[in-house]
């Protein structure tokens, strides 16, 4: 029973942004439990390529497409080639995204509306445009990533935290409107994780690595590995009555106010 309700063998799965880090680890993940992936990418035709590859040697079923999550043209024309080529979409998991590191006073205004627009714009018109066959097939998952700062500030991520904060009220009106039609929608807030992005700052000694260590009551960074559950929860059987809600995988930041530093 336990492994019925977290198959997901014969489903079709959407991830953008899943040609490395964070999204390559959930679709892993969902690939692992018997999806079909479709990898979306932006940056090149290579890299999707290359990450295509990646995904058969571990011996998943992958294709790849490139297209702007943000341009909706280009979201409805892969949507649409996406389902004639390969299949309808039973998950979608909204994870492409980018962060500016720009204190707000300084940054400038496109740069602002560029996070805006790839953060929160792009989840709500790939979702528009996947969701219409959801409803006509009243079945469907969708998993919009968040982030914990959606609930916290910290300098410098101000366009990326009002994006996210955006994103978790978006999920649950998505959820919401939806329901009715056995649509589940729900989020994902990572926390910090062990990536190839953060390995310059995890090592031992620097200042921002001992802040994420000691503000952890894990006591360690994430292993991307750690996503993959919470991806396959959502997108199975497990979760059809789990609507509207954020899963912070953050080994426990959120619970906690802290402690001072020389407290073991």
């Amino acid at each position: 029973m336990s492994q019925t309700l977290f198959d997901v063998s014969g489903k079709i799965a959407l991830v953008t942004g899943a040609t490395h880090g964070l999204g390559m680890s959930m679709a892993m993940g969902l690939g692992k439990a018997g999806a079909t992936i479709v990898v979306n990418g932006n940056s090149s035709q290579e890299k999707i390529d290359e990450a295509v590859k990646t995904y058969k040697t571990a011996g998943i079923n992958t294709v790849g497409y490139k297209f702007n999550v943000a341009d909706e043209a280009q979201v409805i024309t892969a949507i649409q080639k996406i389902e004639s080529e390969v299949g309808v979409i039973d998950i979608l998991i909204n994870n492409a995204g980018i962060i500016k590191r720009t204190p707000l006073a300084e940054m400038e205004v496109a740069d602002f509306k560029q996070v805006i627009d790839i953060d929160l714009v792009s989840p709500f018109i790939v979702s528009k445009h996947v969701v219409k066959g959801m409803m006509d097939r009243k079945s469907g998952k969708i998993i919009n990533i968040c982030s914990m700062m959606s609930q916290l500030g910290r300098n410098t991520v101000g366009a990326y935290a009002a994006a996210k904060g955006g994103l978790v009220m978006l999920t649950k009106n998505m959820a919401t409107e939806w329901a009715r039609f056995n649509i589940q929608v729900n989020g994902i807030g990572p926390g910090y994780f062990a990536t190839s992005q953060t390995a310059p700052i995890r090592v031992e000694g620097h200042p921002f690595n001992e802040f994420i260590v000691n503000r952890t009551p894990a006591k360690k960074w994430g292993d991307p590995n750690d996503l993959a559950g919470a991806a396959i929860f959502l997108s199975s059987k497990a979760s059809d009555f789990v609507n509207g809600h954020i899963l912070y995988v953050d080994g426990g930041i959120l619970a906690t106010i802290g402690k001072p530093s020389n407290e073991e």
